[in-house]
């Protein structure tokens, strides 16, 4: 199944005048930002696991994950580092469909996301659940570059882009929320980029 959706900046653009979250200024380009030099994934040995608070752990190859069914989505990207990209079109899975192959259990919450090279990122479960969120492998028609998350790379339009983890490999589910790499280190646990949630949240 395929769909398209606009979302945030295009839409209040569009209402209100308002280009992008306040703090931001809009570019076309798109910068390579990470902590370390990218990780060399192999596709032959890649894994994608989904555990924690789930009543049976799930564990998919490369070839089980490209199988299920694909979205297409239009939406902004906003970097804490104060620059917006409006356009972006990603392809790839979407969260909800990812989480259909397992049964949480009722106290599941939140969720850790787990990537190659250590990173993690915390997030709320019906944040994730929204239908604009989804696992990237194409942006803008191209397969994701290892600089930009390649293989694979959340995507959480509504938050700024450290929550869109690359490299992504793992959905931990928890019964409460739990920082990850950035977030231990002073980064909002939130990240509403129309609230300007970039520092200073505690745990």
């Amino acid at each position: 199944m395929l769909f398209k959706r606009l979302t945030g900046a295009k839409q209040i653009k569009k209402q209100e005048g308002v280009v992008a979250p306040p703090g931001q200024f809009v570019t076309e380009k798109w910068p390579v930002m990470t902590f370390d030099a990218p990780p060399r994934i192999e596709l032959e040995t890649w894994r994608f696991d989904i555990f924690g608070l789930v009543n049976q752990e799930k564990s998919l190859n490369w070839e089980e994950f490209m199988s299920l069914p694909k979205v297409t989505i239009d939406s902004e990207f906003h970097c804490v580092t104060q620059w917006s990209r409006l356009e972006n079109t990603w392809e790839g899975v979407s969260f909800s469909e990812v989480m259909g192959l397992v049964d949480p259990k009722p106290e599941a919450s939140h969720v850790m996301m787990h990537c190659f090279g250590g990173y993690t990122t915390n997030l709320a479960l019906d944040v994730l659940l929204d239908d604009d969120v989804l696992f990237a492998y194409n942006h803008d028609g191209a397969p994701l570059d290892r600089d930009h998350g390649g293989p694979l790379r959340l995507v959480v339009p509504k938050k700024y882009a450290w929550k869109s983890a690359k490299w992504v490999n793992g959905i931990e589910l928890m019964d409460r929320d739990r920082p990850g790499f950035w977030e231990q280190r002073g980064y909002h646990m939130e990240a509403d980029p129309w609230k300007e949630e970039r520092f200073g949240s505690f745990w």
